[in-house]
């Protein structure tokens, strides 16, 4: 008896540890940049955790080590994340390569349509090759190059005196690029409120995207393609067109004429705190950042104001935003696929836009109380009606350095000319694409 009580005693234990386990174990980590969408991201997957029991643990990185390290945890093939909300650009890899789980089956099993998401994004954030129904992640954080602006600034009885003797037209949001430096050129250097302010905060960072991304948003507005778009990886004619240097040569005036001193090398932080501290009357930055800029002490409350990217000859913004994946590395891809799941319902998402996170849903950008929802809400609408987006292919990282370097050299560098770096830019491209077997 004694014997049968020490057995019973043993399977109970080893049950219960097994389950202690079992337990342990139920929690994925994500891994994602640091910032504000982050935080955001944290607060509401609390109602995951309670609605499943599944913990929810998170690596953010700072943006300028972001790609690195999660590029390199991918293509060691490890284990560190089960979720990963991955730049745009990285889809393209993500598939080819296998870093990425093919979700299409979990979604018919789930009942997940791409057709409740915003068409832009089902296309940038989750579809390889582009444009087909292969899906390798849900659109989680819709997201586009735009402006903020000094709204109360603008109001200044002098300056729109000021402005409108000078221009012809009053102090407005910019329409145009042309508009845009008129607005630039008007506060450089001009004294309000006692200091003497700049006109604008735009991209140069030439270590990772940033000069890349604001560039871009000077040529897609002047109608810049990557490729003839009946032959694909044909460029000449293409990126150097007298378009795309006219833009470049346009974005390199701005930086020269209209820019504060120092801002040779800046990207996303650089310019908040030249426009938080007051320096600047405009600047460039991602819709991520308004809902912070629009609380914040010194420039918020309806100080700010904002806009999406103004057209030129063409109509065209720079896409941000990231996709969510299921790392194909995950030894825990089951409870992954249920925080897929549960992000993917339309109360979910509503939550998400309240926080801060900028949703695809159609449920949310459609409801009629949408555009009145936030300051910003008519201009991300507006932009992700536009947006347009870098090479997604898989050698991107290899692109997107050559572009940094050709671009940054002649804007910020002032080595050789526009239509010189877009040829340069040409050469570089056709030698990754070669070795890619694309040509």
């Amino acid at each position: 008896m004694k014997i049968i009580k020490t057995l019973i005693s043993a399977v109970i234990f080893t049950v219960i540890s097994i389950s202690s386990i079992s337990a342990a174990d139920r929690y994925i980590t994500l891994g994602w940049a640091a910032w504000d969408p982050a935080n955001a991201l944290v607060e509401l997957s609390k109602d995951f955790t309670k609605e499943t029991g599944i913990e929810m643990r998170y690596e953010f990185v700072p943006w300028p080590n972001f790609a690195d390290r999660m590029l390199n945890e991918l293509n060691s093939g490890g284990k560190t994340f089960d979720v990963l909300i991955g730049d745009s650009q990285w889809i393209g890899a993500g598939a080819v390569y296998g870093h990425y789980v093919k979700l299409n089956d979990f979604f018919d099993k789930e009942g997940i349509t791409m057709d409740d998401f915003f068409d832009p994004t089902v296309y940038a954030y989750s579809t390889w090759p582009k444009g087909s129904p292969n899906y390798y992640a849900l659109p989680a954080m819709g997201d586009a190059l735009a402006w903020a602006y000094r709204k109360d600034w603008f109001a200044k009885p002098e300056l729109q005196k000021a402005f409108q003797d000078k221009h012809g037209y009053p102090l407005s949001i910019p329409t145009t690029w042309d508009q845009l430096y008129n607005v630039c050129s008007f506060f450089q250097g001009r004294v309000v409120d006692g200091k003497k302010r700049y006109g604008v905060a735009i991209n140069t960072e030439r270590g990772s995207e940033g000069i890349t991304m604001g560039v871009t948003a000077a040529m897609y507005a002047w109608g810049f393609q990557y490729e003839n778009p009946n032959k694909p990886y044909d460029m000449e004619g293409y990126v150097n067109s007298d378009r795309a240097v006219e833009a470049l040569e346009f974005y390199k005036k701005i930086y020269q004429e209209c820019t504060p001193p120092g801002h040779s090398d800046a990207y996303m932080e650089a310019n908040l705190d030249a426009y938080k501290s007051g320096q600047v009357a405009m600047q460039m930055n991602w819709y991520a950042f308004w809902p912070g800029v629009n609380k914040d002490p010194d420039v918020g409350g309806g100080k700010s104001g904002f806009f999406a990217n103004p057209d030129q000859k063409a109509k065209g913004a720079t896409l941000g935003g990231q996709g969510m994946s299921v790392v194909k590395y995950s030894e825990k891809q089951d409870l992954a696929l249920q925080y897929i799941k549960w992000f993917s319902k339309p109360d979910v998402q509503a939550k998400w836009w309240s926080l801060g996170g900028y949703s695809c849903h159609k449920s949310v950008l459609n409801d009629p109380g949408f555009v009145t929802s936030q300051v910003y809400a008519q201009g991300f609408l507006d932009s992700m009606g536009k947006v347009k987006d870098f090479w997604q292919e898989p050698t991107f990282v290899e692109l997107m350095l050559a572009m940094q370097k050709r671009v940054h050299d002649f804007v910020v560098g002032d080595k050789g000319t526009a239509k010189q770096a877009m040829d340069k830019l040409i050469e570089d491209w056709t030698e990754t694409f070669e070795a890619d077997g694309k040509l």
